[in-house]
Formats: structure tokens, sequence, C-alpha cells
């Protein structure tokens, strides 16, 4: 009976000490950042664990006290809006986000869906300069969004197409092993971008390899793609390039498993969202992915970094975490901050110079198009435990040992963006 009235005290007194030393933004009106995301449907997977990046840091703001204003501190709050993967619900969430009273949206698992919605909140800002919005995007990474379509209500926090392929080439260039290429992807922009500018920069860096296959398929509809990794086989391809994300990646990867396809994929997204377990031992070596950052890191930081995320959401279906999201938090806050207000201009002109450090890893937003600059890394599969993976994806056994890192200078490509700014 003692230690069970000592027991419940001890638990009184952690209360009172923790309601004691809430921060004062736990009575203020929350700051939210508005995601439109896919919710629901075949990529709904995708969305949520975008979500958790995202609560996760905004956790970590509020838990320092929230974000600083002059009429005193707010905590930061993250809106679901489900896009269900269609840029026409995409559109409906952004006016319901708009409706709301949100200032600042993110978006960023389709580039289709990212064009519509610059374009919309371009309009939408044009006539309603009261109720201006900001568009942050984490992972839409169509070269036009910071070139032809360049917005100043647009900062994209994910290195373009281009900029992840220059970083793969940077290892393909010397991998000998591969003379024959197959290139595949999904029937969008982005698919579309990836291919065209597989070509390119083979053509430079490697026009000594022959490209076996060049084609696009629907995305999000293939059930099966054993028909692509028996023409893939087929071609003599040793190399795989593609694009490919969610459920098109992963069952495309688990196809060419089946059809005994032994060669490798250089990959945008080949480290997480099922992919490695799909691919199992006929990855290791083989399946190569390029990022802005992987657990395997080998910075005290880093590790410490990645264990918090993890002790945060213990579960393997839940290890999706990516430093983009977090430095992209970490920019807006800054910027809402040096700005002094939440008007979207102010905090646009702010965040357009905003240049972030967390857990060793840095980001600087580039003016001229709105395009973070950070050092991407590219990692190789392996089995956990092998030297340099430490950590494995989502408890599947495999992990990605880093196997080159290219600095923000070395990945920074220009720009054919023409900035139109705002009055204040």
């Amino acid at each position: 009976m003692h230690q069970e009235r000592r027991r419940l005290l001890k638990s009184a007194v952690a209360v009172l000490c923790a309601t004691a030393f809430v921060p004062a933004p736990a009575q203020s009106t929350p700051i939210r950042l508005a995601m439109i995301e896919t919710l629901s449907g075949p990529f709904a997977n995708t969305g949520e664990a975008v979500f958790r990046n995202l609560v996760w840091a905004a956790e970590r703001v509020n838990a320092r006290g929230g974000i600083k204003l002059p009429g005193g501190a707010r905590p930061l709050a993250i809106a679901r809006y489900d896009s269900k993967g269609q840029s026409e619900e995409a559109l409906s969430a952004l006016r319901a986000a708009i409706d709301d009273g949100v200032t600042f949206v993110t978006q960023g698992n389709s580039s289709a869906v990212a064009a519509v919605l610059l374009d919309a909140l371009n309009k939408h800002n044009e006539r309603e300069p009261a109720r201006r919005v900001l568009y942050l995007n984490y992972s839409a990474v169509d070269p036009i969004l910071t070139n032809e379509k360049c917005s100043f209500w647009h900062y994209r926090f994910d290195a373009h197409a281009d900029m992840r392929m220059a970083a793969l080439m940077e290892v393909l260039k010397d991998d000998k092993a591969v003379g024959r290429v197959y290139l595949l992807g999904q029937d969008y922009s982005f698919g579309q971008a990836v291919l065209r500018e597989a070509r390119r920069q083979l053509a430079v860096m490697r026009p000594d390899v022959a490209i076996v296959g060049d084609e696009l398929h629907p995305m999000g509809r293939i059930k099966d793609f054993l028909p692509y990794a028996a023409k893939i086989k087929a071609s003599g391809a040793n190399a795989v390039v593609t694009g490919n994300w969610g459920n098109d990646l992963t069952l495309l990867v688990k196809a060419a498993r089946e059809a005994g396809f032994e060669g490798k994929f250089y990959t945008f997204y080949g480290n997480a969202l099922g992919a490695p377990a799909a691919i199992g031992d006929a990855g290791i070596g083989k399946v190569i992915a390029v990022a802005d950052w992987l657990p395997n890191l080998p910075t005290a930081q880093s590790e410490a970094f990645y264990r918090d995320f993890r002790e945060r959401y213990p579960k393997p279906a839940d290890d999706y975490v990516h430093m983009r999201m977090q430095l992209m938090v970490e920019a807006l806050v800054q910027s809402i901050e040096k700005a002094g207000s939440l008007d979207a201009a102010s905090v646009g002109l702010a965040l357009e110079q905003a240049s972030v450090t967390l857990s060793g890893q840095s980001a600087r937003m580039r003016a001229a198009d709105h395009q973070v600059q950070q050092t991407l890394v590219v990692g190789v599969m392996d089995r956990q435990g092998a030297p340099g993976v430490k950590f494995d994806v989502e408890g599947s056994g495999y992990g990605f040992r880093v196997i080159k890192q290219v600095a923000a200078a070395r990945a920074e490509l220009p720009t054919s963006c023409i900035m139109q700014r705002p009055t204040l």
C-alpha cells in the first residue's frame, strides 16, 4: 500500500512539474502548417509517412517554446488535408485550407499536383493579397517548378530531379560493370523529367553505355510489373534507372526479383517504403539510392537524430525519416520569427534567405529560384551489420551504406528562373 501511495505521489509531482514547465504557446492559438497530401488510396502510406515527419518537427519546435512573435510565442500545428492523389482533390483541399485561415501550406508527393497547386496559389495571391499563402515543397522535384514555373510563393526543400540524377551519376560514371541501361518511370511530369535527364547525363558522363529500354508506365495503376521485369531482363540490361516511388517502386523491384533480374537499380527512392524488404538479398550491393540524408551517415549527430526519431516512432513500419522535412520546418520557423509576423510576403522574403542547420546537416535557400541547396548522399543497399550499415530500414534487415557525399556547391545547378517579387 505504501509503495502504491509513493508511486501515485511521484506521478502527481511529475504532472505538476510538467505543467509548471509547459511553454507559453500551449495557451496560444497555433500557427498551422497545412499538409495537402495523399492520405487515402494506393499511395496513402506516403502521405502518412510525411505526416509523421512534420508532426515530429512541430513537436521539437513546441518543446523549445514554440514560434516567437512580438505578441508572444505560439505553437506550431500540422493540419491534414487529403488530396486522395488527385489534382482536383488537391485544389479542393487548398481551398479548404485557405478558408480555414491557413497561411502556410506544404505538399510534395507529386510534381503534377505541385504544378496545379502552384498555379492556383499564384492566382489566389494575386486576387486576394490580404489572404496570401506560401507553399513549401518537400518532395515534388520536377525541375520546371524552380525554373520556368518558378514563383515567389513557392519554396522547394528537396533537390530537384536533375540535381538528384547528377548525384547518382557521380556513382554510375565510375561503375564499369554497367554497360547497358534500362530507363523506366512513371508517366507524369516528374517521371518524364527523370528519364529525360538520365538520357542527357548518360550521353555526357557515360557515352559508352547503351540505353536498351526507355519507357513510361501509368502512375499508380500497374498491379503486376512482371511484364516490365521480363522486358528488362530480356533486354540484357545490367542496370535500371528509375524515379519510381511508393507502390510503383515496391512492385517493380518485387517483380524484378521474381523474374530473376540480377542487375542494379539506380533509384531516387529505393531506400524506403517497402523497397528494401521487397528486393531482399538480391539488392545487396545492387540497389543504389540518392537522398538528402541517410540514417547510416557516419557522424554522431546524425546517429543521435535517427535514434531520436525511432524513439518517437518505434514501429518498423513507421521508419521513414527525411532530414529535408525537418530542415524545412526549421526554415519556416526561423523566417516567421525574422519577419515578426505571419504576413506571407514578409515571411517569404525572410524564407528566401533562410539558412538552417540541424544535427550537423545544413540547408540554404537560394533566393534566385527558391531551390534549397544542401549536401546529397548516395547509398548502396547491404545487410544490417555489414560495415557502414548500423541501421536497417523499416525492420527489413537491410540498410544503406553511404558511398558518396556530394557537397552542396557541387550539387548546385544553374536556373532559368526569372523571379517576380511582390511589393509589401
